[in-house]
């Protein structure tokens, strides 16, 4: 049974139930809360589950740590403090890692 769903704020920090993914909350779109979900299943606050021991979030990871994972609209942004394998959607859309800024030239 997985616990009743929240409204993610920004710094929130979310935990994948399948995987080692955990993402701290940075944007959030205002009104209605999107589904945050990591390998198909809803991510939850990151002290209520632990990964289960074997699991390497390394090998072969969907979730990289320290990257920036956008939606569509650029409205949710999560950044990513453990890799995982399984790959991290908002209402089942996948998200994707954010470009960087470009800097301004130096003359």
């Amino acid at each position: 049974m997985t616990p009743p769903a929240t409204t993610p704020r920004p710094g929130d920090q979310l935990a994948s139930a399948v995987c080692t993914t955990r993402v701290v909350v940075v944007r959030v779109p205002a009104g209605t809360a999107p589904e945050i979900a990591c390998g198909g299943s809803p991510m939850v606050p990151a002290p209520a589950v632990r990964p289960a021991p074997g699991q390497d979030g390394d090998a072969g990871a969907a979730t990289l740590i320290g990257k920036r994972y956008v939606d569509g609209a650029g409205t949710l942004e999560l950044l990513c403090t453990a890799s995982g394998a399984g790959e991290l959607t908002s209402d089942g859309v996948p998200l994707t890692v954010k470009a960087a800024k470009p800097l301004p030239a130096s003359d």
